[in-house]
């Protein structure tokens, strides 16, 4: 999908204005200033490399009000056959699921999508981070394709490889590097993922991230947990028994992470400064709002939420975890969810029998998941039909070799 293009009028126009705003500064004395990368990004006329993935299709997406969107989508997965394996994360659109050959969380999917080294092409309607999975996981002669290229994760991107690596040097400098194990959750990077199998670390989920920590301190002192601190927190306190004072928050954009040496040295976990942007917005505000609205209802969240929002809540559990508790849940009982806005209203819809509502009165999608919708879907498809491979993802092979060592620890984890 090309950019829309300058008319000649207003090309005119910002020349004037810029000539104009040249001779005032001129005749002021002074230099104009020129526009930074933050604001030309701000304004919507730049792209921020290390965060956005692209936006820009090389080619037309059908128009979204094509009536015959799902027809052609159906004709393309058709044509495709046993060539394609499309994979639908749960918190992606009804629209898009409807194509789906298998549902589930990311890690899931990425192992599903292994079973199937008869599929060519691996379509991940998901993030960037799971495509990359789903490429580490799979076979050199399988494609995986994701259908927008912007489709990231916010929580990914708060940690980059330079910022920890930054971080390692920081306690390989205090000397308490070799003591300190890193767990990454599976929401990292591929160059997350490959730090930590370099340095003897493991990868985790929201289900396994009691075992994966526990697995750890086996192995060292303290942990390094990343990039999602609720999760990392909320497993450290509610699971292992330790004291939100054992924990200490790491800020990438701090010198020594904000923290002193001496909080370095003696913490049990080192937090990373992340969070996922959907789940970090419930709060204690909403459970008590939803009590109160509701008598007797559920509070049902996911470990990304905030501590004193999983403290409050009555059950905690991975997206898999509140899928398998609404649905042994009694009819007629009322559930307030802490998770994606689109699995609750399917939720919702599959069980009509139970009041299911979102927990917070304000609605939130994930922005990132739900860039992937039906026209990219149709386009990415129909490509693929025409011979053309658009959007792959491939993970250089090094990274590969070390964020699989990370995921083949956790495999073998108690």
């Amino acid at each position: 999908m090309s950019p829309t293009s300058t008319a000649p009028a207003d090309a005119a126009i910002a020349t004037a204005t810029a000539t104009s705003g040249a001779i005032s500064g001129a005749a002021a004395g002074f230099a104009e200033p020129s526009a930074t990368p933050l604001a030309l990004l701000l304004l919507g006329q730049a792209a921020d490399p290390r965060s956005e993935r692209g936006v820009q299709c090389p080619g037309d997406l059908p128009a979204p009000s094509d009536p015959d969107l799902v027809e052609r989508a159906m004709k393309a997965k058709a044509a495709l056959g046993e060539r394609v394996f499309i994979l639908g994360h749960h918190y992606q659109r009804d629209e898009v699921i409807a194509f789906a050959d298998v549902t589930g969380d990311s890690f899931k999917l990425s192992r599903d999508a292994a079973a199937r080294p008869e599929a060519e092409f691996i379509v991940f309607c998901g993030v960037h981070f799971m495509a990359e999975s789903a490429d580490i996981l799979t076979a050199d002669t399988q494609t995986v394709v994701l259908p927008d290229l912007a489709a990231g994760c916010s929580m990914a991107d708060m940690a980059t490889a330079e910022q920890v690596a930054q971080c390692w040097d920081t306690l390989t400098d205090l000397g308490i590097a070799e003591r300190v194990v890193p767990v990454s959750y599976m929401n990292s990077s591929a160059d997350i993922k490959a730090f930590t199998g370099e340095h003897g670390g493991t990868i985790c989920t929201s289900s396994n991230a009691e075992r994966a920590l526990r697995w750890a301190f086996e192995r060292g002192e303290q942990v390094l947990f990343l990039p999602d601190q609720h999760l990392g927190r909320n497993t450290a306190v509610r699971d292992l028994g330790l004291s939100l004072d054992d924990c200490v928050l790491y800020n990438p954009h701090k010198p020594n992470g904000g923290l002193t040496d001496e909080q370095l040295r003696t913490a049990k976990v080192i937090l990373w400064r992340g969070h996922c942007s959907v789940h970090g917005r419930f709060t204690v505000e909403c459970v008590d709002e939803v009590r109160e609205r509701v008598p007797g209802v559920n509070v049902l969240v996911h470990p990304e939420c905030r501590y004193e929002v999983v403290d409050r809540a009555d059950y905690v559990g991975s997206t898999e975890y509140i899928i398998n508790v609404l649905d042994a849940a009694e009819p007629g009982s009322a559930w307030a969810i802490g998770t994606e806005l689109n699995l609750v209203r399917r939720l919702a819809k599959a069980h009509p029998d139970k009041q299911i509502m979102f927990l917070d009165k304000s609605i939130c999608y994930c922005s990132t998941m739900n860039r992937i919708d039906l026209p990219h879907l149709v386009w990415t498809l129909e490509s693929l039909v025409a011979g053309k491979t658009v959007n792959q993802i491939t993970v250089d092979p090094d990274v590969a070799r070390h964020a699989n060592l990370a995921l083949t620890r956790m495999l073998a984890l108690p």
